[in-house]
């Protein structure tokens, strides 16, 4: 079980970063925050990126082996990678029209998979 809730708090944990790194992209274009001052916008992700550390740590604690979980430090990296372009990759599509994907991304993607198998082979 702490697998599942590691990645469970990894993949809510990239939810917040995604949108605290580029959410504020989508509100200055809806017009919600487009008069703020990039001080505020500054701010404003800081508190979001408060909760995806509360997601975060806790984590890399349940599913370090150090810490009697299933998984070592390389792959929790990597576990941590994949979600967090899989998050980015739907954010972006679905957020962002202009934005979609091309062979290439789908190449890297398939790297991503390559790197997953790797680092969990024995």
């Amino acid at each position: 079980m702490k697998g599942v809730y590691t990645i469970g708090l990894l993949v809510v944990s990239n939810l917040f970063m995604t949108f605290a790194w580029y959410g504020h992209l989508k509100l200055q274009e809806a017009k919600v925050i487009s008069n703020w001052p990039l001080y505020a916008v500054i701010l404003f992700s800081w508190s979001i990126a408060l909760a995806e550390y509360a997601c975060q740590v806790p984590a890399n604690r349940i599913g370090f082996q150090g810490n009697g979980g299933p998984f070592t430090l390389m792959q929790l990296k990597v576990i941590q990678e994949v979600i967090t372009l899989i998050v980015f990759t739907l954010f972006s599509t679905l957020l962002f029209k202009g934005e979609g994907l091309h062979w290439n991304h789908f190449a890297a993607f398939l790297c991503l998979i390559l790197a997953v198998y790797f680092v969990f082979m024995k």
